[in-house]
Parts: structure tokens; sequence; C-alpha cells
């Protein structure tokens, strides 16, 4: 089952409204092994929507288009399906019949130009809006059909629930499991899983974020479930310890997990983070059970009088060095009293610093008894101007804690140093 989305209205091409609705089905239809191979939006313009549709349902089986369907002139989506099915407009008595009578529940008058609500295409099927005034249109076209439904996003949600996916992915079976892993490139992910991408019934998708990717595993079929089990067993096997967690595990949520099995604590040292790393241990209720506190460094001479990061160190080599992560997160351990200390310096640019480049990054990860774990991973620097910044910033944020959930567990430092993303 093929599927494209037509959004329709100028408030969505003059960016007066973001499409979130294109975003949602999106989502929604793939949850439910529903393929959407393109989508498009379009102006309040009678032929030009009778264009998009046309264009649509010439590649696909369904078509899904949402707006136009109010009151007002510019609702031109009946009248654009009427002209596409060569029909004209008729009125639907039940349709103003309950228009009538929802005005009336709410002690209003109706107006004349509501009642376009009624105004259906010739032969069209009307889809029940539990959830608004404007009713949804069923159009069958050539050998596809046309879903029209509100544009208003609760409206065509429920729609889209109610009405649109029952009949569209009837028996079709599908399952989805996504896992999440940190540090792997993208491409060296889909290169390690190539056995399980040629396993017949299953798709993966790849989704990226700074520094993490997740994989979507779906599989179809009769026996969907059960295949999809395989196929997790697979990417796990073929992984290994890069796969931090699945579904909504988060990396913090992870790390918080493993110190209170241990009954451990973590406290945090940031220059270039500037804060980010303990916001995000901070993010969970509870964290307070595991998280000691941080302090943020910025500075050099900081970095000396509150952390004890010795000061012929920082003379001799500047405050972005691997020795310096490495005194600044045994220093934020011992002070805070904490099992383990993660600290991070490095330059988020713009402008290099010290004579290191942007991207030049130092996690720092100290533990109970040895020297504290020190990587530097290699990342990708994302183009020019101010947006480095806050990139590299994040990336960093999840290389701390994943090096953190590394220690905790006993692991190498794994591909960060390598790959970094």
């Amino acid at each position: 089952m093929r599927v494209e989305l037509v959004t329709i209205g100028d408030e969505l091409l003059l960016g007066d409204t973001v499409n979130g609705n294109a975003a949602w089905m999106g989502r929604r239809l793939a949850e439910h092994g529903l393929e959407v191979t393109r989508s498009v939006v379009v102006g309040d313009e009678l032929d030009v929507i009778v264009e998009a549709v046309e264009e649509a349902l010439s590649r696909a089986d369904a078509v899904i288009a949402t707006g136009g369907l109010g009151p007002t002139y510019d609702d031109l989506t009946r009248d654009a399906l009427a002209k596409a099915a060569g029909v004209a407009l008729v009125r639907d008595a039940a349709l103003e019949r309950r228009l009538r009578e929802r005005v009336a529940a709410a002690g209003r008058e109706l107006q004349p130009m509501a009642l376009r609500m009624a105004d259906v295409p010739e032969g069209a099927g009307i889809l029940v809006n539990s959830a608004g005034s404007a009713a949804g249109l069923r159009v069958r076209l050539g050998g596809g059909v046309v879903y029209a439904l509100p544009g208003v996003p609760f409206e065509m949600r429920t729609m889209i629930d109610e009405v649109v996916l029952p009949e569209l992915a009837g028996e079709h079976r599908v399952a989805r499991r996504t896992l999440r892993t940190a540090g792997v490139w993208e491409s060296v992910l889909a290169t390690s899983l190539a056995p399980v991408e040629a396993m017949a019934g299953i798709r993966l998708a790849y989704l990226p974020d700074p520094a993490e990717v997740k994989i979507r595993i779906s599989a179809t079929g009769a026996d969907a479930p059960g295949l999809l089990d395989e196929a997790e067993a697979s990417v796990r096997e073929l992984l290994g310890d890069v796969v931090y967690g699945a579904g909504e595990q988060t990396l913090d949520r992870v790390v918080h997990g493993l110190l209170a099995e241990r009954s451990a604590t973590v406290a945090t040292a940031e220059s270039l983070t500037g804060g980010l790393i303990g916001a995000e241990l901070t993010r969970m209720p509870g964290s307070s059970a595991t998280y000691a506190g941080g302090m943020v460094t910025y500075s050099t001479a900081l970095k000396n009088e509150l952390l004890g990061v010795p000061a012929d160190l920082l003379e001799a080599h500047g405050a972005v060095h691997p020795d310096v992560a490495a005194a600044m997160a045994a220093g934020v351990r011992e002070r805070l009293g904490a099992t383990y200390g993660v600290a991070v310096t490095g330059v988020a640019g713009p402008e290099p610093q010290d004579g290191q480049a942007v991207g030049t990054i130092f996690v720092g990860v100290a533990s109970p008894g040895g020297e504290p774990r020190v990587i530097r991973p290699s990342l990708p620097v994302p183009g020019a101007g101010p947006e480095i910044r806050e990139v590299l910033r994040r990336m960093t944020v999840v290389h701390a804690l994943e090096q953190l959930r590394r220690v905790i567990l006993g692991l190498g430092a794994g591909p960060a140093e390598a790959s970094g993303a």
C-alpha cells in the first residue's frame, strides 16, 4: 500500500503555520505498515489542488489530503475533488441536518456560508468527523482513493485513527521496535547490519540525532511479532554493546538505572557544554538519588581553583587537553563525593581556541580505583556559523553519558574514539 500526502493551505506555504499534520501522518501511517512515498504542500488554488491530487494518484494507491474543508470561500478541497472526478457538488441532507443541530446545540445562529460544509462531490463517501463540524470525504478516482480530511490537527488525527487506518491497514500486519545506539556513524551501523537488511519481511530505518542513531526495525507478515524478535536478536548480536537501549530508554535514563543498581552517584564538571550534561542528568524525576551535582568551570582559572587542575598543566597546554579532562573528572568526583566523575573540555567554535581546532573535544570519566578514562571523539564539524556550537555541544553531552555508561559496565571505550558520531 503506497500512500501520498497532500496538505492544503496558503498558511502552510507562507510559513504562518508549521506543517505538523504531515509529520504526524507519516509516523502514524508507518506504524501501521503503510508506506508514505511522497508529501506535498499546495496553496488554496482550485487547479493546483486538482493537479496535486491527480499526480499523486498516478503513483499511489491512496492519497490523504488535509485542509480546505471549512466553510469559507478559500476552502476549495470539495470543489477540487468534484472537478477531478468530473462530477457536480451536491447538498447532502444528512450533513446539513447535522450542521444545523450542532449550531443549535451551541446556542448560535447558523451562517449561510457554513452550509458549504454540507456540499459533497456526487458519489463521494462521507466520513464521520466525531471531533468537529467538517465531514471528511472518500472519493474513488481511477484505480485509487482520496481521503479528504479537515486540517484542524485534533480532527485530522481522530479521523485517521477512527476511519482511515481501519480501512487502509486492513489485515496488513506489522510490528515495529526501535533500538538506540550512541557514538557510531550511521553508515557503520548500516554496513554491520547488512545481513538483517537481507531478511525477508524485515526493513530497517536509521534515525540519526547528534552522536546518536536510532534503528527502527519493521516486520511484516503473518508472523510479524516473531519475525521482529528474530531480527532484533540479530541486530543486538551484530552490534553488541553499541546498543544501549530500546524504545523510550534514553541514554540519561539508562545511566541513572545503572547507577541506581549499584547505589552509585555521578558528578559532572563542564567547560564547553556549560551545564548541559547536568541538565540532561536532571531531566528524569528522582534523578537526585544518583546525580550528586556539578560544576561549570568555564574559565581556565576556575578549573584550577574549584577542581584542582594543576596550574602548570593549564599553563603548559591550555584548557583543551586530555590531561585537563582527566584532572577535571577526578577533581569533581573528589570534591562532590561522588562514585563517578564526568568532565568535558573542548572547542565548540565557531573559532579555534588555544591553537586547537573547532571540534576538538576531550571527555574524561573518573571511577573508584585506577586512572580516569579520557577519549577524544572524532566529531564532524557541521558547516560554518554559530550552529556549529549547539551541534557540537549536544554531541559532547551524548559522548559523555555514553562513556559513563561504558565505564560503569566495565566496557572498553568502544568505537567513539574512531568514529565519534
